[in-house]
């Protein structure tokens, strides 16, 4: 299967406007740059991240129902009027109980309650998988925007001041009765479209570059050609059952099928018995006001006791049975969502498929369209020289040759763009995919889940809370400047 044309080729020579053979500078920004300032500095990626960290917790948060706990209570007690039938009654007493609970049996509540808790834990980390590589989609895209927009603007550039040359021209062969004011007319609407158009392409330009701006954190500079693009498929087939087996999309979506299915059993533990142990441990002091005419009363003493508790439900009016339908309700729709997840899958891989190749089918037409069109006006305007042509023929060709190398550069940019997008839908999208490790370190999401799901400790916690990402509130807004190595040759 033929890869991207010229655009993924591009580590040859040819440039991605398609309009001069430039080399990039040596100083220029390139495609992996963005993509490694986007991983470490993106606020929706940095928030995936946090949010990440948030579903980790519920591992340990599921498991705590199922181990020991201590509990002291401490109650100071002033009795202000006692009962004329108390006997000895004290005037006040300090009381202090412990209670030590060990659940035994739960029904199978917290076991299903924790894998359930895990699976979600995993969903998770593929919609992390997903944010990522939606992000570099976006960035890729942002990126082949601000060139095409570049090259666009230069093109738009260059047709003004063509256009206003030939009305230059067209003007002094109106003096020397050469061509009729309908000639002049002519150059001169065609000359105010195109200055119409430029400024349009400025806008367009300003537009791309704040995305960029938005997205990596950084101001573009003279950006480099993209790299080719690793891994692409060669049928649309193979494309398809990678990703089936790599979307993340689809890989959260089962998961959280098979969490759905826990909370089910969860559920139904409702109406199942419960067993614990106690240890009680009470200490109670009565500060020697325990009726002390009665000197053999003790002020201060300790008891204690320990037990087994079963509880067995006997009746809860239809409340376990109503969680239990609930629950199973949930897994079926969690179930439909894989469904879903995989049409959904399939439909945009075959569809971003189409599109990167009808992009490289348009590349080479618009190449084709290019040659032909370069060739034709400078036989127009030879032509024109000797009376054979009008001007507005000139004109005709001039446009042509501006419409296809606007074509070729937008067909360049999409094909690049859809082809990083089919890579994503084939879960091959990944800063591990994109050989993006900085110093040989990447956000692991691994780490914290196995950080947090064995404490226990209530006293535990993490850093406060502060932002990561950086602000773009000090990058200067972006102009429509072109710099020189993109204007193109004349036309």
């Amino acid at each position: 299967m033929t890869r991207i044309p010229a655009l993924l080729q591009l580590a040859g020579s040819a440039s991605l406007l398609a309009i001069s053979a430039i080399a990039a500078p040596a100083q220029a920004d390139n495609l992996r740059e963005a993509l490694v300032e986007a991983y470490g500095s993106n606020p929706t990626l940095e928030a995936a991240r946090a949010n990440q960290r948030a579903t980790d917790e519920g591992v340990p948060i599921q498991r705590a129902p199922g181990l020991p706990s201590l509990d002291v209570t401490a109650t100071h007690i002033e009795f202000i009027r006692q009962s004329a039938n108390a006997f000895a009654p004290p005037e006040r007493n300090l009381g202090v109980t412990t209670a030590l609970l060990v659940p035994v049996y739960s029904g199978g509540a917290v076991r299903n309650g924790i894998a359930a808790a895990k699976d979600r834990v995993e969903a998770g980390q593929a919609d992390l998988r997903n944010t990522e590589s939606t992000i570099f989609a976006q960035v890729v895209a942002a990126y082949m925007d601000v060139l095409r927009t570049e090259a666009l603007a230069a093109l738009a550039a260059n047709n003004v001041a063509v256009l206003r040359t030939n009305l230059e021209a067209t003007s002094d062969r109106f003096q020397i009765g050469d061509v009729t004011i309908t000639d002049v007319a002519q150059s001169r609407s065609r000359l105010a479209v195109a200055e119409g158009d430029l400024q349009q392409a400025e806008a367009n330009l300003i537009a791309a570059r704040e995305t960029y701006i938005r997205l990596v954190g950084q101001a573009p500079g003279e950006l480099a050609p993209p790299p080719p693009l690793p891994g692409l498929p060669d049928t649309m087939g193979d494309a398809i059952v990678s990703a089936l087996e790599n979307n993340p999309n689809l890989e959260a979506a089962k998961l959280r099928a098979e969490a759905a299915g826990f909370d089910t059993k969860v559920a139904g533990a409702g109406r199942l018995p419960t067993v614990g142990l106690f240890v009680n441990g009470q200490y109670s002091d009565f500060f020697g006001t325990l009726a002390s005419n009665f000197p053999g009363l003790v002020q201060r003493e300790v008891t204690a006791n320990a037990g087994v508790r079963v509880t067995v439900p006997l009746f809860q009016g239809g409340l376990p049975a109503a969680r239990q339908r609930q629950a199973g309700a949930r897994e079926s729709a969690a179930l439909e969502d894989v469904i879903a997840s995989e049409r959904q899958i399939i439909a945009e891989t075959r569809s971003t498929w189409s599109n990167w190749q009808a992009a490289n089918g348009v590349i080479k037409s618009a190449q084709a369209a290019v040659e032909a069109a370069e060739l034709s006006l400078e036989g127009v305007r030879a032509e024109n020289s000797i009376g054979n042509r009008t001007i507005i023929e000139v004109l005709n060709a001039e446009q042509e040759l501006v419409s296809a190398r606007a074509q070729l550069v937008t067909a360049r940019r999409n094909a690049y763009v859809a082809g990083f997008n089919l890579l994503a839908l084939m879960g091959k999208a990944e800063a591990r995919d994109l050989n993006l490790d900085i110093e040989g370190v990447l956000y692991d999401p691994t780490i914290n889940a196995q950080r947090v799901s064995a404490k226990m400790w209530d006293w535990d916690r993490d850093p406060k809370a502060e932002a990561k990402s950086t602000r773009t509130v000090d990058i200067p807004a972006p102009d429509a400047t072109i710099g020189p190595q993109l204007l193109p040759r004349e036309m």
